[in-house]
C-alpha cells in the first residue's frame, strides 16, 4: 500500500473544510440555518435545500474516518519499522504548523454564546501538535540507551507539569461553581483539560529534543 503524502492529505482536508464552510454559508443565508443551528432531528423532514449541507457533512465525516484509518495504519507501520531499524520515525518538522489549528478552540466562545455548544474547545488539543516540529528535528535518530533514558526523563517531566496543572484545576473546581454557573465550570474544565493534554504532548517532544542536544554538546565539549 502506497502511503498518502502529507501534502495531499492536507489539501484534501482544506477542500473539505472549504466545502463545509460554503455549505454552512448557504444554509445560513438561504435555508434558515437548517443543519447549522441546533435542531430536533426526531422531527426532521428532508428539504432539497438541505442537500449541500448534508453532502458537506457526509464528506467531512468520511474525511475524519479517513484520518483515523491513516493514523492506525501509520502506528502499525511505525511499530514495524522501529522493530527493524531501531531509529525514530522520519517526520517533516513543518507538520508542527498543525498546531495553529489550536486557535480554532477560541471558536468555542462564539458557539457557546450562539448555540450553547462547547465541543470546539476541544480544538485546543491541536496546540500539542507544535511538538511535531521537535520530533521532526530528531527524525532517524538511533534509539540507543541514551535516547531511551532522555525520552523517559522528558515524559516524566512533562507528566509532572500536567499533573500539577490538573491538581490545581481540581482544587479550584472543588471550591464551587465558577461565577455560580455550572456551565461555566464545565467550559473551564474542558479548556484546561484540552490545554493540559496539548502541553503534555508538546513538552515531551521539546524536552526530549533539548536533553538530546545537551548531551551532544557535552560530548563535543569533552572531546
Amino acid at each position: 500500500m502506497k502511503r498518502p503524502s502529507v501534502r495531499s492529505t492536507i489539501i484534501l482536508g482544506v477542500l473539505v473544510v472549504l466545502l463545509l464552510a460554503g455549505a454552512s454559508w448557504y444554509a445560513i443565508t438561504f435555508n434558515d440555518w437548517r443543519l447549522v443551528a441546533p435542531m430536533d432531528f426526531g422531527a426532521y423532514e428532508f428539504l432539497s435545500k438541505d442537500l449541500p449541507m448534508l453532502i458537506a457533512l457526509i464528506l467531512f465525516n468520511l474525511y475524519v474516518l479517513y484520518l483515523g484509518a491513516l493514523l492506525i495504519w501509520a502506528i502499525v507501520a511505525n511499530k514495524r519499522r522501529l522493530a527493524e531499524t531501531r531509529t525514530t520515525r522520519k517526520l517533516d518538522p513543518r507538520l508542527g504548523l498543525l498546531g495553529v489549528f489550536g486557535l480554532l478552540g477560541f471558536a468555542g466562545f462564539w458557539t457557546y454564546n450562539a448555540f450553547h455548544q462547547v465541543y470546539p474547545f476541544i480544538f485546543f488539543l491541536f496546540f500539542g501538535f507544535f511538538g511535531f516540529f521537535y520530533e521532526g528535528k530528531m527524525s532517524n535518530t538511533l534509539m540507543d540507551e541514551r535516547y531511551v533514558e532522555n525520552k523517559l526523563r522528558a515524559e516524566l517531566a512533562a507528566h509532572r507539569v500536567t499533573m500539577a496543572a490538573l491538581f490545581v484545576t481540581l482544587l479550584v473546581v472543588a471550591r464551587g461553581a465558577i461565577q455560580g454557573n455550572l456551565e461555566h465550570t464545565l467550559i473551564a474544565v474542558l479548556i484546561v483539560l484540552s490545554l493540559t493534554v496539548a502541553l503534555d504532548l508538546f513538552l515531551s517532544e521539546y524536552l526530549l529534543y533539548r536533553y538530546d542536544r545537551a548531551d551532544q554538546l557535552d560530548e563535543g565539549g569533552e572531546a
